[in-house]
This record gives C-alpha cells, structure tokens and sequence, in this order.
C-alpha cells in the first residue's frame, strides 16, 4: 500500500493507494489542518489511525524546497526527513518531492473536465510546460519531455523580486518592503498578497472600504477569502480593485515564468486560489498583463493558458511519484 500526501502550510491532504492503482483512485482520502500537527509524522500517524489502513511505501509532496531529502515546510515549523519518517513508520521507500513539481507531474494525467482554458494558444508538441499556483504561497514549476515522459523540475521563482508595471505597483512595492522588508511576487500574489493589496488600497491610496465589510473583517482569522467573496459580488468596489490587481500581477509573474523556461507546450495555474476567481481571470486584465513582454508579445499569445480545476493535482502527482521512479 501507497501513502501519498499534499503537505500544505495551511491543509494537508493524505491518500492510501493500492500496488499499482490509478493514481487518481485511491481507497481512502482525507484533508487535515496542517497546523494543528506538530510535525509530519504526527500528521501521518492521525490519518493512518482514523483510516484503518497501514502502508509500506510513502509518497509526500511538500511546500518548499527539497534538498538531500529534507524539506523545511514553507509557512510550517515543520522538517521533513526521509529517514525520519522511514524508521519512525518501518517503511520500505519514502519519497519526498516539491509540492508543485508533484503538480507538474499531474497535468499529464488530468482529463479536459480538469481544465478551464483561458487562451487555447498553439502548443508545441514536447514544448515545455509551467505551472503557477498561488495560495498560502506562491509555487512554480516547470515539465521537460526527454523523449519518452515529461519530466518535472522543482523551483523556488516565486521567491524572486516583485516589479512593479506601474506607478501604483512602485507604490505598492515600497508599502509590501515596509512590511516585509523583502516584496517578492509571493508577498503580493498569494493568499496573504490579496490581503496586503487590499490595504494598501484601502490604506495607503485612500479607497473606501464599505462600513459592513469592516467589521467583516475585523473579526477575520483570514481577510482572503472575505475579499474573494466581496469581489465576485461587485467588481467595482474595492474588494474588486484588490482582486483585479492581483490577476494583473499574477499574469505577469505568468508570463515572466513562460519566458524564463520557453514554455511552449502551454502554462497552468493551480493553487487553492484560481479556480475560485475564474470571472476575474477570464477579463481581459490577466492575458494583457501576461503577454504585456515587448518583442517576446507574439510568442506570448500563442502559449496555451489553463487553470487546474481538480484540486487534487498535488495528490495525483505525488501518488504517481511513488511506485518507481522514471
């Protein structure tokens, strides 16, 4: 038996397979909050006892970068080691991989209900593929075919410098430093972004924020998904701003991802965020944005765009990880 899992900084999703099974079936799923597990084997240990299952291989995808078979969790306390988990549960393999090269890895196997296209494009047979996925982080990845499979590739891009398209985002810049001390595109585009967005406008350029929303979030754990909800409801207002200037400045972090690998064969967004606000992304804010490159415009537009529908993508990747390597 497989354990595949998702380790979030927010959610964790955990799977058992059997020997061999399709990776998009298992026998036995659950999500669990990550943050009320003091470490990964606490987690894995919950979800083996409230399943009933036991397994001898493990297969975990995780949010952050994985160096000699250990990973620090981004936004978790949490270090995963290889080792540590194979003594501590008796395993016979544990394989660990980046969460969205485990993405990566899916989009081979997802179907075309999975997928909500943006711009059909003209993909290049073999091209390279990107992945971007905002949520409590902001993830990239990229696929190489060597001729028989595609192959994926690990990165840490979102981590790269923020640069701003306008005098607004100079301004937006200098507001996210203040707060930060380092404006990266996951300060901005990512859960936690939506929110900095939001006051800054409300804040800094002296929007109105509506008396009722204040308390709303006021009260909040989480502003994300209150600004989410709000926008979708009015786009003119200034949850609708805020979200209208995140897809801007996720379709350029889009396009920056499409040049840096010449990802011909198309790009996908995941992450938890996306498939929620597919009204802004379908305006023509985020395609302008992601082909807004000078000479390389033309290249842009014919790079295919699609958003993962299928939450599970991370999951599938990883369980496809775990019987052998390829």
């Amino acid at each position: 038996m497989l354990l595949a899992g998702d380790i979030g900084g927010t959610k964790s999703r955990l799977a058992i397979f059997a020997e061999g099974g399709d990776p998009r079936a298992p026998l036995h799923e659950s999500t669990l909050p990550s943050a009320r597990f003091n470490g990964i084997e606490a987690l894995i240990r919950q979800f083996l006892k409230s399943s009933g299952f036991s397994a001898d291989r493990v297969s975990l995808a995780v949010a952050g970068p994985v160096i000699a078979d250990r990973a620090a969790v981004t936004n978790l306390p949490w270090i995963v080691d290889v080792e540590k988990i194979r003594r501590e549960f008796g395993l016979t393999s544990v394989r660990l991989m980046n969460d969205l090269a485990a993405t990566a890895r899916a989009i081979p196997l997802l179907a075309p209900a999975d997928l909500h296209v943006l711009n059909s494009g003209e993909p290049v047979h073999g091209g390279v593929i990107a992945v971007l996925a905002p949520g409590t982080g902001l993830g990239e990845a990229f696929l190489t075919w060597d001729g028989r499979h595609f192959r994926e590739h690990a990165s840490e891009g979102g981590h790269a410098d923020f640069a701003p398209a306008d005098d607004l985002e100079i301004e937006l810049l200098r507001a996210a430093r203040q707060e930060t001390g380092h404006a990266s595109y996951e300060t901005l585009c990512s859960g936690p972004g939506i929110g900095r967005i939001y006051r800054f406008l409300r804040d800094r350029m002296g929007r109105r924020e509506p008396p009722g929303l204040a308390v709303r979030l006021a009260g909040a754990t989480d502003a994300t998904p209150i600004i989410v909800e709000e926008a979708l409801a009015d786009r003119e207002g200034l949850c609708g701003e805020a979200l209208t200037r995140f897809v801007s400045i996720l379709g350029a972090e889009a396009g920056n991802l499409v040049l840096k690998t010449l990802a011909t064969g198309g790009l996908y967004l995941g992450g938890g965020i996306v498939p929620r606000i597919i009204p802004f992304l379908d305006q023509k804010g985020f395609l302008q944005s992601f082909g807004r490159k000078g000479p390389m415009a033309d290249l842009l537009c014919r790079v295919p765009v699609q958003v993962i529908l299928d939450p599970r993508a991370a999951l599938i990747g990883a369980a496809d990880c775990g019987p052998a390597s390829r």
